[in-house]
């Protein structure tokens, strides 16, 4: 297990992408395959899906008002504690986060009303933040 000054150096210098859309957390009725994410369980099924495309979606609620940061980085399976350390850092700012795990990444979506002080904070661990532009 690396320790602390391991795992900061392994960030420092790492990107992260905020996308310039907004999205939704949904809980549905069935997995939707025009979602970002499918997330489905034992009790239940967990959309996310971009704000404008809901109406296609059969949610039985929503939590609008979601950025995603992607951590364009690979993480490999051995990587220890990397969304830890940003999920501690973006806690103490009192920032509330939704995480997902792709196959060699990590996202995060943070509502909009949080996102500059999320920036800010993932700038203040060495990340280099960029905005992606519309596509």
């Amino acid at each position: 297990m690396p320790n602390s000054k391991e795992l900061d150096e392994y960030i420092k210098g790492g990107k992260a992408i905020v996308w310039p859309k907004r999205f939704a957390v949904t809980k549905a009725e069935e997995p939707n395959c025009s979602c970002f994410a499918v997330i489905q369980d034992y009790n239940e099924i967990t959309l996310i899906v971009e704000e404008k495309k809901l109406d296609t979606v059969p949610a039985i609620e929503v939590e609008r008002g979601w950025r995603m940061i992607t951590f364009d980085m690979v993480l490999h399976f051995g990587v220890v504690g990397f969304l830890a350390r940003i999920a501690q850092a973006l806690a103490e700012a009192g920032i509330p986060i939704f995480t997902l795990s792709a196959y060699s990444t990590d996202h995060i979506l943070v509502k909009q009303d949080n996102l500059d002080k999320a920036v800010y904070v993932l700038e203040s661990l060495d990340l280099i933040v960029t905005e992606q532009e519309e596509m």
